[in-house]
């Protein structure tokens, strides 16, 4: 059964386990940038990874999937600035030239601030978080972050021009718990909620069932392959807090023919066990106590329940079952976050 630990073994341990910050669907914005001749700074901030298409050109020449500056001829180096999806500690980052090849940024550099607006002002004190680093041609470059603090923008340096197609800022979302009021999505992306692993996850973006809002097509969730064998599919997910979950909502937004019949949830209050997923955790969790007893799903709807959930108490993660198989674009469970 795979974690997310164990996904592409080869990929640093930050991007398998970090949020990605500097996602668009997220809430990720462009901001600013110095030049953006080729292609738009929006562009890099893109959940899809990037693709050329060959042949393809606009009125600025040829069509590329990322942020591209013009060529510099006065000796100076561009500039971009993000407002990340929602604030929080930083611990990794991938910056990926795919399919820049003569026209990749050589170098690159970025700083960060904390500042409540979207664009901070001319005077904003900005803090290094990766040093200069060198760039190559159409490939992924991942570079550890070791700054502890929590920000909320980045300014994004290369030098002296040329283009990225994916920025990726791979963190920890902040999420005041103490100060928290009232009922908050627990297993939210924004408040840190994470999927630790899965039975099988063969079709969608199965990060996408923790993001805001609803799902925009039938690839924005999480869906399983059709199951061939007894059994049924199952996600386990790490809480943002420790909390008491009061309301739980699913969402079968787009699925229609492949909807899964129905869906339970176990949940258990491991604050002693640490970060990551474990065989020893997968068999435990077989056992949790159940939260929401197995309820019939429909097509294409959200389903929310309140009184048919269970009085367990704080939780920290929960195991979301479905059966047999199928596809839910979001899943959401709002409570109060506990000590």
């Amino acid at each position: 059964m795979p974690s997310i630990e164990s996904l592409n073994p080869d990929i640093p341990l930050f991007a398998r386990t970090g949020i990605n910050l500097a996602s668009q669907g997220l809430g990720a914005r462009a901001v600013w940038a110095s030049n953006q001749f080729f292609a738009p700074l929006e562009r890099m901030l893109h959940d899809s990874d990037p693709v050329f298409i060959e042949g393809k050109f606009d009125d600025h020449g040829k069509w590329m999937d990322g942020w591209e500056t013009q060529r510099r001829r006065d000796g100076g180096h561009d500039t971009a600035i993000i407002r990340l999806a929602g604030a929080g500690r930083i611990i990794g980052f991938d910056i990926d030239t795919s399919h820049f090849t003569g026209n990749y940024a050589p170098a690159c550099k970025i700083e960060a601030c904390s500042f409540r607006g979207e664009r901070p002002p001319e005077e904003q004190s900005w803090v290094t978080i990766l040093p200069h680093k060198p760039l190559g041609p159409s490939a992924h470059h991942f570079f550890k972050c070791e700054s502890f603090e929590s920000w909320t923008h980045l300014r994004v340096h290369i030098y002296p021009d040329g283009g990225i197609a994916r920025l990726r800022v791979y963190g920890v979302p902040e999420l005041d718990a103490a100060n928290a009021k009232g009922e908050i999505d627990l297993v939210a992306a924004l408040n840190g909620g994470r999927i630790l692993g899965f039975s099988d996850a063969h079709y969608g973006d199965y990060n996408r069932l923790l993001a805001p809002g609803r799902g925009i097509n039938m690839g924005d969730g999480w869906e399983t392959r059709r199951r061939r064998e007894p059994g049924y599919d199952w996600m386990i997910i790490a809480l943002g807090a420790r909390g008491e979950i009061e309301k739980c909502v699913i969402d079968t937004a787009h699925f229609k023919g492949n909807f899964p019949d129905s869906a339970s949830i176990q949940a258990a209050d491991l604050r002693n066990f640490g970060d990551g997923l474990t065989d020893a955790l997968i068999t435990d969790s077989m056992f949790w106590k159940e939260l929401l007893p197995q309820q019939k799903l429909g097509a294409d709807a959200e389903h929310s329940y309140r009184d048919e959930l269970t009085k367990l108490g704080p939780v920290t993660h929960v195991r979301f079952n479905i059966f047999p198989d199928g596809g839910i674009s979001r899943l959401r469970l709002f409570g109060t976050t506990a000590p």
